[in-house]
């Protein structure tokens, strides 16, 4: 089966649209390898804040500040995307503020605590929300029943690039340890590479890809986001007519909040926990992208074969497999297979969880509902990692206490899954005119 079937596309989109679309995934995934997962995450527990005692506690409260900026902010721009055909000179700003607030960590160094978390602030708000604006370009590109293997496409083609970044990366941190150097003079380097790649590789999706939305509504930009905000309140005031896709949200909010601790803390598990080195530590996470890469790509012909709730709740029972391997597992083996399995199922899972949103927004609405849905991905990157940090202060310092309970999110987002039901959702909104 060829990659990007025009079979799967809607009438009128080239499979070089669809390519440059999926680029901005393999663009943007080396922020998160890089600097949430695997490099700087722990230097800055490590580095920055010296190892203090309430170092991950420190970190987590970036990221949840960050994650609560993008709450309050990006609902509101997706409704304006949505009215106006905005989505992409959006993503275009929001872009630009990722790839520049990257290239500031490099600045940070031991003790610069304030401008470590602005700019991890910066850049993950900027981050975030590209991602939200990119994937409502998903249903323009996609037939309703190829949701998922398209997503699949985006996500696997991202995991590429992660692994890309964070291979260049480790060549120059071997390269600068062979030399001697410290880790204040190799991780700020890799932060550049980051964010030189993600500037470089996203140039295709701003050639290439098309606005087909129609603007519905002008007006200043104070009314455009008056009105806006007004739209988003209608829709969750009306919430019960979209009740299916609510399930779906409070889904999200929980499975992604164990699946944000692994993403945020990984480097930091493996580091306080099973003694790994930076280097070490890279070429976990350059290994488990390549399992998500896989994940994603074979996943997504997966869901649209069984149905998008049996995949994801399939995703989801392999998510609480991994938690207790890793929780309770001393040999360093077993970490490597329970690092694996999470590689597999986060490639997976999320492609699942945009589709699965894809099938439930009404056409006229998808930034919107996009916003809404990420707006619960970024409350659960709120609670998850901050569970996991405050469960390190009050516990001693106890990671494997702290991982064993972030595996409750993955849980009680399995038990909300069942009350979803996809040919309602459908039906709902197809049904939907307002």
């Amino acid at each position: 089966m060829p990659l990007f079937d025009p079979q799967s596309l809607n009438p009128g989109v080239p499979r070089r649209e669809v390519l440059a679309w999926a680029m901005y995934d393999f663009a943007n995934s080396g922020y998160t390898t890089v600097v949430l997962t695997a490099v700087f995450n722990a230097y800055f527990v490590n580095v920055v804040a010296g190892d203090a005692p309430w170092a991950t506690l420190a970190w987590t409260l970036a990221l949840s500040a960050s994650y609560l900026l993008g709450m309050l902010a990006m609902p509101a721009l997706g409704a304006y995307a949505d009215l106006h055909a905005r989505k992409k000179p959006l993503m275009g700003l929001v872009t630009i503020g990722c790839v520049v607030g990257t290239a500031a960590l490099a600045l940070a160094g031991p003790g610069d605590l304030a401008l470590a978390v602005a700019a991890i602030i910066v850049s993950n708000v900027c981050f975030s929300a590209g991602v939200t604006l990119n994937s409502a370009f998903l249903p323009e590109l996609a037939r309703p029943e190829a949701l998922g293997k398209v997503s699949g496409w985006g996500w696997s083609l991202g995991y590429l690039g992660g692994l890309l970044a964070l291979a260049l990366g480790l060549g120059y941190v071997l390269w600068a340890q062979a030399r001697g150097l410290p880790a204040t003079h190799y991780v700020p380097v890799t932060m550049l590479i980051t964010a030189a790649l993600f500037a470089l590789a996203v140039v295709p999706t701003f050639t290439t890809l098309r606005e087909r939305a129609v603007p519905v509504a002008a007006g200043t930009l104070g009314s455009v986001l008056s009105e806006s905000t007004q739209r988003l309140w209608h829709t969750l005031a009306n919430i019960h007519q979209f009740r299916d896709f609510g399930w779906l949200t409070l889904c999200g909010l929980l499975y992604q909040g164990g699946l944000s601790v692994v993403i945020a803390l990984a480097a930091i598990y493996a580091q306080q926990v099973m003694n790994f080195g930076t280097a070490q530590t890279m070429m976990l996470i350059l290994v488990v992208n390549v399992t998500a890469a896989l994940g994603a790509f074979l996943f997504g012909y997966v869901q649209d074969a069984v149905g998008h709730k049996l995949a994801l709740a399939s995703t989801i029972a392999g998510w609480i497999v991994m938690v207790l391997i890793a929780g309770l597992a001393s040999g360093v083996g077993w970490f490597w297979v329970a690092a694996n399995i999470a590689g597999l199922c986060m490639g997976s899972s999320q492609s699942a969880g945009r589709a699965m949103v894809g099938v439930f927004a009404p056409e006229h609405r998808r930034a919107e509902f996009y916003s809404l849905w990420n707006v619960a991905l970024w409350l659960s990157a709120v609670i998850g990692p901050l569970t996991y940090g405050l469960v390190t202060w009050l516990s001693g310092n106890n990671h494997r206490l702290a991982i064993l309970t972030t595996g409750v999110y993955f849980v009680a987002g399995l038990l909300v899954l069942a009350r979803v039901d996809v040919k309602r959702g459908r039906r709902a909104a197809l049904g939907s005119t307002d």
